[in-house]
């Protein structure tokens, strides 16, 4: 065995990142590392490269423990990286950024010719040839991805890290990669691959590692795997035991809002969306299917390449956040803790600060109001604080998440987006933050719910949207809102 990790543990204050991991890697292998967000794949890596010290466990590389300390041992080591965005230098030649801290010297200085001759050798060996002495900025994404592999095959040599590769690359610049690493695998490298994208999974690898929750699922040959099970260990659901509450079907209603051919070159493929007031859609797919661009780009956050919004009343401009708000939109993020609340300030002021900002500094919201309109949200969605001046950051994840939803509630939108507004808090808040959902579609509003949860999705949707490879590819309603067609969808496999 190249590479041989037992019992693997990181831990943060609060937190088991890694929880007991096992995982190998054979020569000549392209092994896949699999998981949702907050799986573990990131912290597996950054532990086998030297940026975290673990804090139990044992690794082994070709039979020798190691123990990295840092990214630069890890490649002393053998163990090399490339992630999704390309770590080199756009405004030095192809050269310099392959041989970068390795020039062969004459005399003392850069031997520049020996130095060409080189890296128009090492990129040989990858099927390419092109002008060494051109600027990297100046090439594709793609050559640029593998000259970055080049150079780490070069540094370190036994095992290669490739995480995300082909997260901004077109179908013809993936061919290109892959045929790279089918030449190292050729070679003898091992190779970890992690990516989002089931079908480059199926096509690329040897196995197969899924993690969920810091610890490690099922490690299994890819060709024995099942395309609906391998997205059960991923999303940790059985579909027999699968217990999501469909709420009564209310029938279908004429569109309030209307996208058509809504989309942006490499983000997110062109899609139709009409959504009824006072109804839930909700996104499902895989992390990286495309469900966090689709609310981006409907509420102005990304800009659409092609495609329109109306209303009863027209045409929409969504080409920003800002329009979007005035148009009625909401958008409570994933990312709460970065995008959402302001840790330093109170619960009154996270509350008020949208209002704040709709009707301009200028015009201070009066305290008696402000502390009025916080009572009245923290009352009504229990949120679970000492008083309304308390500090957001000092609040549990659940009565975070509250606190961004009361202030958009508190703006009166027609149309709310949420991303996975339940991630990462605890069940009696998850109880009532899906109680609310419902609350809000009753009263009118309109909803987007994008969640993992594919329980969370059947409990409140009217219809579900799933997306694969950035695509929107399926549309599911009335009792076809089941676990199994879900996944199937998900999957890209017929109904049995």
């Amino acid at each position: 065995m190249l590479l041989s990790i037992r019992s693997l543990t990181k831990t943060f204050p609060g937190t088991r990142a890694l929880d007991a991991v096992d995982f190998d890697l054979r020569a000549g292998e392209v092994h896949a590392l699999l998981g949702e967000n907050g799986a573990g794949k990131s912290t597996l890596i950054k532990c086998l490269t030297g940026a975290y010290r673990r804090n139990g466990g044992t690794v082994t590389l070709d039979g020798a423990p190691i123990d990295p300390r840092s990214t630069a041992h890890a490649q002393e080591l053998g163990i090399g990286t490339v992630y999704q965005e390309v770590n080199l230098l756009p405004n030095l030649t192809v050269a310099q950024n392959l041989l970068f801290g390795r020039e062969p010297r004459r005399w003392g200085l850069i031997d520049g010719r020996a130095m060409r001759r080189q890296a128009r050798a090492m990129l040989s060996e990858y099927g390419l040839s092109l002008d060494v002495d051109r600027d990297l900025g100046t090439c594709s994404v793609a050559i640029q991805q593998i000259i970055a592999i080049a150079r780490a095959v070069a540094l370190s040599g036994k095992v290669l890290i490739l995480d995300e590769p082909t997260a901004s690359l077109d179908a013809a610049e993936v061919r290109m990669v892959f045929d790279v690493v089918r030449r190292l695998r050729e070679r003898g490298l091992g190779i970890v691959f992690v990516s989002h994208f089931l079908d480059q999974v199926f096509d690329l690898t040897d196995r197969v590692t899924v993690l969920r929750n810091g610890r490690r699922i099922v490690t299994a040959g890819t060709a024995s795997l099942d395309r609906v099970r391998l997205i059960e260990h991923m999303l940790g659901r059985e579909l027999e035991a699968s217990a999501g509450h469909r709420v009564p079907a209310r029938g279908s209603r004429p569109p309030m809002l209307d996208f058509r051919g809504l989309g942006r070159r490499g983000v997110i493929e062109p899609f139709d969306l009409a959504v009824g007031q006072g109804e839930t859609v909700g996104l499902a797919g895989l992390l990286g299917s495309g469900r966090t661009e689709t609310a981006e780009l409907l509420f102005g956050l990304l800009g659409a390449h092609s495609g329109a919004a109306r209303d009863r009343n027209g045409p929409l401009d969504l080409r920003s956040p800002r329009a979007a708000i005035a148009a009625g939109f909401g958008l409570v993020p994933e990312e709460r803790k970065t995008d959402g609340i302001v840790a330093d300030l109170s619960v009154r002021e996270n509350i008020i600060l949208g209002l704040q900002a709709r009707r301009g500094w200028a015009r201070p919201i009066a305290r008696a109001e402000q502390n009025r309109l916080a009572d009245d949200y923290v009352k009504r969605l229990d949120i679970r604080t000492a008083g309304r001046d308390k500090r957001v950051g000092e609040l549990s994840g659940g009565n975070q998440q509250k606190v961004v939803l009361a202030r958009w509630l508190a703006m009166n939108p027609r149309f709310l987006i949420l991303d996975e507004p339940t991630r990462g808090i605890d069940v009696g808040a998850h109880a009532e933050i899906v109680r609310l959902i419902r609350q809000l579609t009753e009263q009118g509003m309109s909803l987007l719910v994008i969640s993992s949860e594919i329980d969370e999705l059947i409990a409140v949707s009217d219809r579900v949207i799933v997306l694969r490879d950035r695509r929107h590819v399926a549309e599911l309603a009335g009792e076809e809102i089941a676990p199994r067609r879900i996944m199937q969808a998900i999957a890209a496999t017929e109904a049995a």
